[in-house]
C-alpha cells in the first residue's frame, strides 16, 4: 500500500517547484519589459497565475525575486573572481583587486536590471540592507582582505572596512548608473577612477 503522506509531500514538492519557475519566468518577462522598478508584486502574481500569498510565502519582496533570478551567475561570478585570486596570489593586492572590481562591473553591466532589483530593498527595509544582500556581503569580505594586504605593503594604514563600505556605495546601481549616464564615464574609466580614488596601482 502506497504512504498516502509520502504521496502528498512529493505533491507539494512538484507543485511548489512548478509555482517557483512560473513566478520567475513571470518576472523576468515582466522586468525586461517594463524594468524591475515599474513591476509590482502584484503583476508577477497575476502574470505567473498564482495568488499572491502563494507569492509571499517564496519571495517577500522583489529584491528575493531578483536574487534568485541571477543567483546561478552569481555563483558564476565569484567562482571567477576565486579563480582569479588563487591564479594570481604573487600579484599586488592593488592589481588583484583592480580586477576584482573590474569582473564586478562587468558583470554588473550585464545584469544591471536584476542588480538594481536585488538593492532595491534599502528603500524599504532600511540602513542594514546593504549588508543583508549576499552579494555585496561576499564582495566586501573580499575588498577588506585585500585592502588589509595592500595597508601592509603599499599604503599608510587605514580603515579597510571603511574603504570597502564606501568602495561599494560608489559600485551600487544609482550611483554607477549617475557616473555612467551623467557624467559620462564608460565602464573601464569609471574602474581607473575607483582605482584613483581608493587605492594607488602599481
Amino acid at each position: 500500500m502506497k504512504n498516502t503522506g509520502e504521496t502528498h509531500t512529493r505533491t507539494e514538492r512538484r507543485d511548489a517547484a512548478e509555482n517557483r519557475q512560473r513566478i520567475l519566468a513571470a518576472a523576468l518577462k515582466l522586468f525586461e519589459q517594463n524594468g524591475v522598478e515599474q513591476v509590482s508584486m502584484n503583476q508577477i502574481a497575476i502574470e505567473a497565475q498564482i495568488g499572491s500569498g502563494t507569492l509571499y510565502r517564496r519571495y517577500r519582496n522583489k529584491s528575493e525575486l531578483c536574487l534568485d533570478l541571477i543567483k546561478d551567475n552569481i555563483d558564476l561570478l565569484f567562482e571567477d573572481i576565486e579563480a582569479y585570486l588563487k591564479q594570481h596570489q604573487t600579484d599586488a593586492p592593488s592589481r588583484r583587486l583592480r580586477e576584482v572590481l573590474s569582473l564586478f562591473i562587468r558583470y554588473r553591466e550585464k545584469k544591471l536590471q536584476l542588480l538594481t532589483g536585488v538593492e532595491q530593498a534599502a528603500s524599504t527595509i532600511g540602513t542594514q540592507s546593504r549588508t543583508q544582500s549576499p552579494v555585496f556581503n561576499d564582495l566586501h569580505e573580499i575588498i577588506v582582505k585585500l585592502l588589509n594586504e595592500m595597508t601592509a605593503s603599499e599604503q599608510p594604514k587605514s580603515s579597510s572596512v571603511f574603504k570597502a563600505d564606501m568602495l561599494l556605495m560608489a559600485l551600487k546601481s544609482d550611483s554607477y548608473v549617475f557616473q555612467r549616464d551623467v557624467r559620462g564615464y564608460s565602464p573601464e574609466s569609471f574602474l581607473d577612477q575607483l582605482c584613483l580614488t581608493f587605492f594607488p596601482v602599481k
